[in-house]
């Protein structure tokens, strides 16, 4: 077993993009600037927020997070976005989710300009990776990708599975991996059998959010394990994914860890896809 090491492959990343950022001002005169949008205080949005301040101060980025009231009204958030799409020294914008009830997220994605949209969630850049044309891709499924590349493992011609249908982790990275010439299956919780089909995996990527619910049963030998979920354990109480690891891990070929997998790709791909937007607008 080979345990694929999120945290070490996501720093070379930031490191190449700090070499390539420090370029910037001598060529363009200015570095990237990301804007986080925060609204109200939830507890892990705050941390995913410092997170993201900190991954750009490593990677040279110009950073400015925004923290709004959580009463804000739908109508006044909106108009800081139209702000921030005016603003012609912010390259990328990302609006943390989720938001408070009364906020409809789909009207704040799709108030995000286009050529902004850090998250690669606005509607267009969704048609664009479906239909195969210029778009930005959302960061955990091009995160999950990179690892596969850091890892030297090709989906082509492999059998992979994904258990999660969101728009966020399941579905994209279903149609990644499919336009990488696997051939994908996704599942959910409607389908019947479940462990029959995750057994016929050379590659399962598990975006559920239910803490463990992926057994040793459930997966072949040699198999490689992606691992999306952050879960807390019903017993310890402690950070863990969708896949019952100490169980799985024997028998795969390869197994994100969580924490330490595919979370810190993630941001890694949002500071990637930061200097994409820039770079774009220049």
């Amino acid at each position: 077993m080979k345990l694929i090491d999120g945290k070490q492959i996501s720093a070379s990343l930031k490191e190449a993009l700090k070499e390539q950022v420090a370029t910037f001002p001598a060529r363009y005169g200015r570095v990237p600037h990301l804007v986080v949008v925060r609204v109200g205080e939830d507890p892990a949005s705050v941390v995913y927020v410092r997170n993201k301040a900190k991954a750009c101060e490593a990677c040279g980025i110009r950073n400015t997070t925004i923290v709004l009231d959580e009463t804000i009204p739908e109508e006044a958030l909106l108009d800081k976005i139209h702000a921030l799409n005016a603003d012609d020294s912010v390259d990328g914008i990302l609006v943390q989710l989720p938001l408070p009830k009364h906020l409809s997220e789909a009207k704040v994605i799709e108030t995000i300009a286009r050529e902004k949209d850090v998250d690669g969630f606005h509607p267009y850049n969704v048609a664009g990776l479906w239909q195969k044309t210029p778009h930005m891709s959302p960061c955990t499924p091009k995160g999950i990708m990179k690892l596969l590349e850091a890892e030297g493992i090709d989906p082509k011609g492999k059998r992979a599975v994904v258990i999660g249908r969101s728009n966020i982790v399941g579905l994209p990275v279903a149609k990644m991996l499919l336009d990488a010439n696997a051939t994908v299956t996704l599942c959910h919780t409607r389908t019947v059998n479940l462990p029959e089909v995750t057994r016929q995996a050379d590659i399962l990527v598990v975006a559920a959010g239910r803490a463990k619910m992926v057994t040793a049963d459930m997966v072949a030998d040699g198999c490689i394990v992606v691992d999306v979920g952050m879960d807390r354990d019903p017993d310890t109480g402690k950070l863990c994914g969708d896949v019952d690891f100490d169980a799985v891990a024997p028998k795969a070929g390869a197994i994100t860890p969580v924490p330490g997998g595919v979370g810190p790709m993630t941001i890694a791909c949002l500071m990637e896809n930061t200097v994409e937007c820039f770079l774009q607008r220049q």
